[in-house]
């Protein structure tokens, strides 16, 4: 369960790593919108960091960029978020990271709370190593 607490439009959660603080105005706290961002990017990409792992994909880093679109018409919600995965690794594969990705769309609870109601677009690009 969490405990909210809402003060000058401020709204604050106390975790265990600090105070969470969301507003609508940025000098205020998080934005709503990027803790919905960041939280499909943070389930997702922790997923695919954990089959790449499992695959025995050597990945030296990950860098995960997102565009989001969203209707002015209707309160301004989200339709859509794209996420681009920047792979950079050795001897990595399109088709591995193809296949790893449709397994952390599967697995991402994030995304799959919002299926059907945000469209949610994977894209990709390796920067690869040979191994010498």
């Amino acid at each position: 369960m969490f405990e909210y607490e809402l003060k000058n439009g401020v709204t604050n959660l106390k975790t265990k790593y600090g105070l969470l603080s969301v507003s609508k105005e940025a000098s205020e706290g998080y934005k709503p919108v990027e803790l919905l961002v960041s939280s499909i990017v943070g389930c997702s990409g922790g997923i695919l960091s954990k089959v790449l792992e499992k695959k025995r994909i050597t990945v030296n880093n990950i860098r995960i960029k997102t565009n989001v679109v969203r209707n002015e018409q209707e309160s301004n919600k989200v339709t859509k978020i794209d996420i681009h995965f920047i792979i950079e690794g050795v001897n990595i594969s399109e088709e591995q990271i193809r296949k790893s990705l449709e397994v952390t769309v599967k697995n991402c609870g994030m995304i799959q709370t919002v299926k059907g109601c945000v469209q949610i677009n994977e894209s990709f690009e390796i920067i690869s190593h040979n191994q010498e």
